[in-house]
């Protein structure tokens, strides 16, 4: 399994501002990544929280982090409940909160979580195995609407019509469980100059269905909702975004706490890679950070 690179890293230490006397949050814990940067820069005494929907990535995050055993604490958890769950646990209030939206690389490079189409794999993509939900679920059952809705919406797919009208033929002839045949079904519904782009073209179907299985946009809703409440004074919370319908949430979010002065955004204009890690990690392209301290003058 190959190890996942972390976003934005220096960037989102930096806002973070960890510290001996301090407790970090990572919501979005993965394979432990920015975790153990935290915890580095706090030195002696700081602390985390980390939590993770997936419990392959909790599992895996034990291991990376062991030279930190006694200040960490993790939860399988969505993030979308991490105000509730801290309080829960006493742990409130925190003074950082990290999110690195989005799928890793780790659950990507696994065929049978089925998150990619470079990997035929069944179609799955659920970040938290124990959820009802798959795409393929929704790729064989969700009626025409339904399914153009996700494209538009989450995909941003300007060939939704043609995608959808072709998915729900090949389906009145047999059930589509895997990603492959789900790749092949989008590559033979786009224009021939669209399939062969820079860009593969079911990226844009795979990433929206992802994104409706696992209810992304209505999670950073419920975490956006109750962020505020289970931080300290002069807390900051920092989130990296690859979907633009993420980063203007965010964006948004973070502006109406300013104008409410409930603190102030830390970030005018979104952070994005620098040339070098761009070249080291092409995933960084799309990734925004934005940040924002509670109760800042």
């Amino acid at each position: 399994m190959a190890w996942h690179e972390s976003v934005l890293l220096n960037e989102a230490i930096e806002f973070l501002a960890p510290g001996p006397s301090k407790v970090l949050v990572d919501g979005t814990l993965g394979a432990g990544g920015h975790a153990k940067a935290m915890l580095q820069a706090a030195g002696r005494g700081g602390r985390l929280i980390g939590l993770d929907r997936d419990p392959e990535a909790l599992a895996l995050a034990e291991k990376n982090l062991e030279d930190f055993r006694g200040s960490i604490m993790l939860i399988h958890e969505n993030y979308r409940n991490l105000a509730g769950r801290l309080k829960e646990e006493g742990r409130d209030p925190v003074d950082g909160i990290l999110l690195d939206l989005g799928v890793s690389s780790m659950q990507l490079d696994q065929d049978k979580r089925g998150f990619s189409f470079l990997k035929d794999g069944p179609l799955d993509m659920r970040m938290n195995p124990e959820d009802a939900l798959t795409a393929a679920k929704i790729v064989n059952e969700a009626d025409e609407k339904a399914l153009l809705e996700i494209l538009w919406k989450y995909g941003e797919e300007r060939f939704a019509r043609r995608i959808v009208r072709n998915l729900l033929f090949e389906r009145k002839k047999s059930r589509i469980e895997t990603t492959r045949e789900l790749a092949v079904i989008v590559e033979n519904s786009v224009p021939s100059y669209y399939r062969y782009g820079r860009v593969h073209p079911a990226t844009k179907t795979f990433q929206a269905l992802r994104m409706a299985v696992n209810g992304e946009l209505a999670a950073l809703d419920e975490f956006l909702l109750t962020a505020l409440d289970v931080l300290a004074d002069k807390g900051r919370v920092v989130i990296i975004s690859f979907h633009s319908l993420e980063d203007r949430k965010v964006k948004h979010t973070f502006r109406d706490w300013q104008t409410k002065d409930l603190g102030k955004v830390l970030t005018k204009k979104p952070v994005t890679a620098s040339e070098a890690e761009l070249s080291n990690n092409p995933r960084s392209r799309s990734a925004k950070l934005r940040a924002f301290e509670k109760g800042a003058e």
